[in-house]
């Protein structure tokens, strides 16, 4: 193992009916609060009322921050940001999947700083040295891991750039994690979110160290997880056991647990997220679509890791094939169940045009921790393969 510091200051609250039973003593000591939440799905599904309904017995002044999209904007946090201030509110509580919790946590930096924090904090790296508004979250999405993180990736429309930063600081202070809230999410969002899940382990795995480590192994272990439990899933959406397990698969995957004393590689999210701010698309159907292509380009230099994720992740028995016959058909597993599962294959069905494929690759940031460093040329070569 390499070197590495660890550190998670979230609280999780695991389990069904745990906001019931939890959430009137976590927000104690708050009398303003700001509700963020997404397009209204949980006035839908019952779920804002239950929030509402405690936080009104124990007389909480609730100033409400909705219709935070699925990529959240700069505009939008400094929206968010403002209602805060003028409200002297004391907490936000975020109800929803990663767009919410990321936006909230941005809110959470903006209410406590005069300056402009895309410039400051997402332009580049900044330090927090003051305390961000306290956060709470209640997941109601399976997918980025944003309940258990300082992570944040919100899209400057006005630049067209996508970028994530994460800073310990900006962790929630507890987060609230009922599986039965993931019930009523559409069936597309439940698999995307999954594959995200997916992704973030993979984005992992496939970088140095490659010798014997423990987050490998974990890391195995989480992607068999969440390819067995979401095909359950999918053939029964209120399966509990699997919509519970999705929820502490996509928890473990970004609680930082499985990136200690690992480069991380994460190209194919610098690449996804630059085609979200050129067109808007769902992430995980970007993720789908870019992820194999994307490791044909590079799985020579993992070979043995490669290997390995055809032969621990997917079962897949040597049977007289070569080390990158083995690697190649590991990766032709994946792109088997990205079809099994329905997400687009094509950059063409995620709503991107040709004629943008050069003015995106050209905007891509590189990663420093992938097996092999990527150009704007070889991003061009992977979005045109993609394309159709």
């Amino acid at each position: 193992m390499n070197n590495f510091i660890f550190q998670n200051a979230t609280k999780v609250y695991f389990g069904k009916g745990c906001v019931k039973e939890y959430l009137s003593c976590l927000t104690k000591s708050a009398n303003k609060i700001l509700l963020a939440y997404g397009g209204g799905s949980i006035k839908r599904n019952g779920i804002y009322n239950e929030v509402i309904g405690i936080l009104k017995e124990t007389n909480k002044t609730i100033i409400e921050f909705s219709g935070i999209m699925a990529n959240p904007t700069y505009a939008k946090v400094q929206e968010g940001a403002k209602l805060a201030k003028e409200n002297n509110v004391d907490m936000i509580l975020a109800i929803g999947g990663g767009s919410v919790m990321d936006c909230s946590k941005a809110v959470s930096l903006s209410a406590r700083y005069e300056g402009d924090i895309w410039d400051d904090f997402w332009a580049r790296p900044g330090i927090i040295d003051f305390e961000p508004l306290p956060l709470g979250v209640i997941v109601t999405v399976a997918g980025t891991g944003s309940e258990c993180n300082g992570g944040a990736v919100i899209t400057n429309e006005v630049k067209k750039i996508k970028t994530g930063r994460d800073y310990p600081k900006l962790n929630p202070c507890f987060a609230l994690m009922d599986p039965t809230y993931t019930y009523s999410v559409p069936a597309k969002q439940m698999i995307s979110g999954s594959f995200d899940i997916l992704s973030h382990i993979m984005e992992t795995y496939f970088s140095e160290p490659n010798e014997d480590n423990v987050s490998d192994d974990i890391m195995e272990a989480l992607m068999r997880s969440v390819i067995r439990n979401l095909r359950s899933a999918i053939h029964n959406p209120k399966d509990y056991t699997a919509r519970s397990n999705l929820m502490w698969d996509s928890t473990m995957a970004e609680n930082r647990i499985i990136k200690m004393g690992k480069k991380c590689d994460f190209e194919c999210h610098n690449m996804e997220h630059q085609l979200g701010a050129y067109t808007d698309c769902n992430h995980g159907c970007g993720l789908a679509v870019l992820h194999p292509v994307y490791y044909r380009h590079i799985y020579n230099a993992g070979l043995p890791k490669f290997v390995r994720f055809a032969e621990k992740v997917w079962d897949i028995a040597r049977e007289g094939r070569n080390d990158e016959e083995l690697a190649l058909a590991g990766i032709d597993a994946l792109a088997d169940f990205i079809r099994e599962i329905g997400l687009p294959t094509t950059l063409k069905e995620l709503g991107a045009t040709r004629e943008q494929l050069k003015e995106i690759a050209d905007s891509c940031g590189i990663s420093m921790g992938s097996y092999k460093q990527m150009t704007p040329q070889e991003i061009l070569d992977i979005f045109e393969e993609c394309y159709e």
